[in-house]
């Protein structure tokens, strides 16, 4: 949630935000609240000054004689009822107000590029050279599927259409990749976590997913509980409401957990294979911090680094993007993506997003810190994925297969495939 003296001081800059996202159907939300904070600004002294009449009164009143004290607790009692009323509508102002500054995005920084959408992202950096091989390649449905290491036709018998069965080694690569990424990020000083993966509304709404992404998440309405389609939803809410020590920060978690996502208003988008999944499992990193946006810049660069390092260590080509306004989501102040090279897409495919927020996580959760001159803060929060499975089991079967249809292994991950340098049997 924005700082409402933002919104007070520059009303352009952050209509000009919502613009950029290409969010113009909450341009009318900055408006609103702008009308209500005014309202709810105008009200607060006359509250103040009929509270100061009521309390003068009361010294009076002792020193009235019976007529005039009764004439005056008259009046008292008018004056009671008109502030009553004052005090109802202050509260439905502040409850509307807030409903307003929920629905208008965080700023995106200067450097965000302008755009519509994922098709005008920004390279701005790329990294590994894509190999050139003499036989043709196969898609990781055909070498999943052949190896007997895939399964869409019963997966989709027991849950439906984009579900999967991962099965032997497949299943023992999925575990791999992402106790790999654990390891990494422990070895970067990452706390691990085990998250819950039902959460309450607060904690969508505190992340930023609520308002705006009800539609992609699997709500179980007896209980009024979510399942996460990121662990970065309870990681960042572990704190929330509470003021932390300055000493104590940067707090710096990792977590695996499994995700869930609708894929709403994805119909006809890869179908088939393990792009675009219902449940998936993947490694997230988190980080809090001070109100300091160097600080948060440092951190950003520093996430996407153990990022890049997982998929050096996996031996895939890989580039950088800078999301672009369009593409943007209403928490973000700035995102990276991170796309590997996919050879059955031609192309290269989004596996990681980095994000940094600066306090609009912070306040919405009520996350704030107290620095060692004793004045309270919100934080300042990031993320990024580590890793995501199983689709980074498609760069990694499709970029290392090889022409007999096994399977190479990168280095980083033999030890954690019993030794083994080679998956599979020969299947073609």
């Amino acid at each position: 949630m924005l700082d409402i003296k933002v919104l007070r001081d520059d009303p352009e800059a952050v209509t000009a935000g919502v613009r950029k996202k290409r969010m113009t159907d909450r341009v009318a939300a900055v408006e609103q609240a702008l009308v209500l904070d005014g309202e709810l600004r105008g009200l607060i002294p006359k509250l103040d000054a009929m509270r100061s009449e009521q309390k003068n009164a009361g010294k009076l009143m002792i020193k009235l004689a019976p007529l005039a004290r009764e004439q005056m607790l008259a009046k008292q009692k008018e004056l009671k009822q008109e502030l009553q009323g004052f005090l109802e509508r202050e509260k439905t102002l502040r409850a509307e107000l807030d409903q307003q500054l929920s629905l208008i995005p965080n700023i995106p920084d200067a450097d965000v590029p302008e755009g519509r959408d994922d098709s005008e992202n920004v390279e701005v950096k790329r990294v590994g050279q894509v190999r050139t091989v003499t036989f043709a390649q196969k898609t990781h449905c055909e070498i999943g599927e052949a190896q007997g290491w895939l399964d869409f036709e019963r997966a989709a018998a027991i849950s439906g259409s984009r579900n999967y069965l991962l099965i032997g080694d497949l299943a023992l690569l999925h575990d791999a990749v992402l106790r790999y990424a654990i390891d990494h990020m422990v070895r970067q000083g990452f706390t691990p976590i085990d998250p819950p993966l039902l959460v309450r509304d607060a904690a969508m709404f505190g992340t930023g997913f609520f308002p705006g992404g009800e539609e992609q998440t699997y709500r179980c309405e007896k209980d009024g509980l979510n399942l996460i389609g990121t662990s970065e939803v309870p990681i960042t809410s572990m704190h929330a409401g509470e003021i932390l020590l300055e000493k104590d920060l940067p707090k710096k978690y990792v977590a695996r957990s499994a995700c869930f996502r609708r894929e709403a208003g994805t119909y006809g988008k890869d179908t088939r294979g393990l792009y675009r999944v219902h449940q998936f499992q993947k490694v997230e990193q988190v980080v809090l911090d001070v109100a300091d946006k160097g600080r948060s810049l440092e951190h950003h660069q520093s996430i996407v680094a153990n990022a890049e390092a997982c998929l050096q260590a996996f031996e895939l080509p890989y580039r950088i993007v800078a999301v672009c306004g369009g593409d943007l989501g209403v928490p973000q102040a700035f995102k990276y993506d991170i796309e590997t090279w996919m050879p059955s897409r031609n192309n290269y495919g989004e596996t990681h997003s980095a994000s940094r927020f600066y306090d609009y996580q912070a306040r919405r959760l009520q996350l704030r810190y107290r620095s060692e001159a004793g004045k309270v803060h919100y934080c300042h929060t990031l993320n990024n994925t580590v890793i995501a499975s199983p689709r980074a089991l498609i760069p990694i079967l499709e970029y290392h297969q090889q022409q007999d249809g096994t399977v190479r292994l990168p280095a980083a991950l033999v030890p954690y495939m019993g030794g083994r340098e080679v998956i599979g049997r020969p299947v073609f």
